[in-house]
């Protein structure tokens, strides 16, 4: 773990895209949601700042956080426990100015004086909807090179169709960027265009000064959007430079792809992109390894600590203490945490949340174009 300065303090927006998965966030928010077996969304971006040298991390949430509280504890994992910097989880009415905020300039707004008083000379800002291994020190050493104002990493891709349909965000906007020559030159609200587009990630490296003032004269007008709102209207005024991510990652947009891209993991080569750059850290559980009995058969499986086969598996995501019963047939199903499939049953395109529970003899089919949800605790 790199522990130097990078002269920067991470800010993130936990909650952002919420959404778009209200199956998944009915108990939690979209940083907590289990991913790639033992990891939650937000430690691909905290270890990435981690990573990069970043000790000041502060996490602005709005609702549904103590998932989140639970994981994150005290830091210790990402070696953020610390006298001066560390983890700071900010929750809603923790001080008189901190309110349950509707875009990002509320929310950087009630933590101002926070930044005031800091001493780091650069803010990164990130949500936790995108599991990538992220390089912040390319990042910020770009944005110094290239004397930016503002600089937005952004992925070249083709829209989600989930996304280009979807006509109720609820306020949960997303952008498309026209650059010249690494210039941001537009910014494109909600685009409906198909075809590969320069996608940002919202991903954001900006002096602390500017944001200091650029957030305070934006609160004071009513504004909500950093985005639409501050960098929008002053593209020609600010140097505004676009950081292009070549690296892997898996950017959560429905159910749908939150099941597409648990799976694509079950491919090497995407596994490796996203985990072999740098390490990524979470929460430890200790348990033992996982357990193959008697007949058991297991073919293409991700399984993390504490899963227990006795049944026949394939193509499946297993989370922590998983349990597949004798004569149980999984396949292509991404289960959660202490999920149980009893004896006899038979489970196909599944998503099961924590806790879930397959009665014997049951079956259970989705398909790879709807794959059913189960919600947390429910006994099938």
């Amino acid at each position: 773990m790199i522990n130097s300065n990078a002269n920067a303090l991470g800010i993130i927006f936990p909650n952002s895209y919420d959404s778009l998965v209200p199956e998944l966030v009915a108990e939690r928010l979209m940083a907590s949601i289990p991913f790639a077996g033992r990891y939650r969304m937000v430690d691909f971006i905290l270890s990435s700042m981690v990573n990069s040298g970043i000790d000041n991390v502060s996490l602005i949430v709005r609702k549904n956080y103590h998932s989140l509280m639970d994981h994150l504890g005290s830091g210790r994992e990402w070696d953020l426990t610390r006298k001066n910097g560390g983890l700071n989880i900010v929750p809603p009415f923790a001080q008189k100015t901190v309110k349950v905020y509707n875009g990002r300039v509320e929310a950087l707004a009630s933590v101002i004086d926070f930044l005031k008083s800091q001493k780091e000379k650069y803010v990164v800002m990130a949500d936790t909807n995108i599991a990538v291994n992220f390089d912040f020190s390319a990042m910020i050493d770009f944005h110094i090179a290239t004397n930016a104002d503002v600089t937005l990493a952004y992925t070249e891709q083709e829209l989600p169709t989930s996304v280009i349909e979807d006509d109720n965000l609820n306020g949960d906007l997303y952008y498309t960027l026209r650059t010249e020559d690494g210039h941001v030159k537009k910014i494109y609200v909600n685009s409906k265009e198909h075809g590969v587009q320069k996608f940002s990630m919202n991903i954001y490296v900006i002096s602390r000064e500017l944001l200091i003032k650029q957030i305070s004269t934006a609160f004071v007008r009513g504004y909500s959007y950093f985005e639409r709102d501050i960098l929008m209207p002053h593209l020609d005024e600010l140097n505004v430079q676009a950081f292009k991510h070549e690296g892997y990652a898996a950017r959560i947009t429905d159910v749908k792809s939150y099941f597409d891209e648990n799976m694509k993991l079950l491919d090497e080569d995407n596994l490796d992109a996203l985990f072999s750059v740098s390490p990524i850290y979470t929460k430890i559980r200790d348990d033992n390894p996982t357990r193959y009995i008697g007949s058991a058969k297991a073919k293409n499986v991700m399984a993390a600590d504490g899963c227990v086969i006795e049944g026949e598996v394939e193509n499946c995501v297993l989370f922590r203490g998983v349990k597949i019963a004798k004569g149980a047939k999984v396949k292509n199903c991404v289960l959660m945490q202490d999920t149980v499939v009893e004896e006899g049953a038979t489970v196909e395109y599944i998503i099961s949340d924590k806790r879930v529970t397959i009665t014997a003899g049951k079956e259970m089919r989705g398909t790879d174009t709807f794959p059913v949800y189960v919600a947390k605790h429910q006994v099938v």
